[in-house]
């Protein structure tokens, strides 16, 4: 499968809401990295497939799913790399709190799975939004 193939793959089965199925896209080591604070037990850095899915759970409990939007304005292939260029909103559970960020996503693709992931965004404003 060509690199562009898989990152839509892998943006549809995440629109599709099932963990495990998105952690199958990803090669069994992963360089995966999602910036942040430790007040953000999503953030960091992942290398193992099984993460995924409990990362994306773990994202998961603490926004307001069905108020998620995922705006893809871009993906751009150049070999083995895509990069998205996009917006989320969200709606952080706890508070109520909305907001909305542009974002960038780099995905690498090794033969028909994702080796690395790294998110891109406005890691300011998401730590604001979960403040008391």
């Amino acid at each position: 499968m060509a690199t562009r193939d898989i990152a839509e793959k892998f943006f549809g089965l995440l629109a599709g809401g099932d963990p495990d199925k998105v952690a199958e896209v990803f090669a069994d080591e992963i360089d995966w990295y999602v910036p942040g604070s430790a007040s953000l037990p999503w953030t960091g850095r992942r290398s193992k497939r099984g993460e995924v899915s409990d990362y994306l759970r773990t994202l998961g409990s603490q926004f307001v799913l069905e108020k998620n939007i995922d705006e893809v304005e871009a993906l751009l292939v150049d070999g083995d790399h895509a990069v998205m260029l996009g917006r989320f909103s969200r709606v952080v559970k706890s508070n109520g709190r909305a907001f909305s960020m542009p974002v960038a996503m780099h995905l690498q693709v090794a033969g028909d799975k994702i080796v690395k992931m790294y998110l891109y965004e406005d890691t300011l404003k998401v730590a604001e939004a979960f403040s008391a």
